[in-house]
């Protein structure tokens, strides 16, 4: 029978080593508030949005023979939209943005 000689380098004589494993969340704070500035661009641009419809006079009341012109201003058609699609580029930016820490 063959003589069990003991290994010099083994980690045994070490004893044992902890690898502690730092649990970190994918998100960091930039993210965060990257996505807070998104959702308030977005919900920014649906209030700009918001309006009196085509046939709503300037008193409030509802009138098929009258023609408001305010929906096609430039809060509702060129601006509100453009915050809204900002605020989803911002979205995606915070998703996308790699935490350093």
């Amino acid at each position: 029978m063959a003589k069990k000689t003991k290994n010099k380098y083994s980690a045994d004589q070490f004893g044992t080593t902890e690898t502690v494993e730092k649990k970190t969340f994918y998100f960091g704070n930039k993210n965060f508030k990257l996505m807070l500035i998104g959702l308030g661009l977005i919900l920014l641009g649906f209030v700009l949005m918001m309006g009196a419809d085509a046939n709503t006079t300037p008193d409030g009341k509802l009138d098929p023979n009258y023609w408001n012109e305010d929906i096609f201003s430039f809060r509702r058609i060129r601006l509100a939209p453009l915050l809204v699609i900002a605020g989803f580029v911002v979205q995606v930016v915070a998703i996308l943005k790699r935490n350093k820490d």
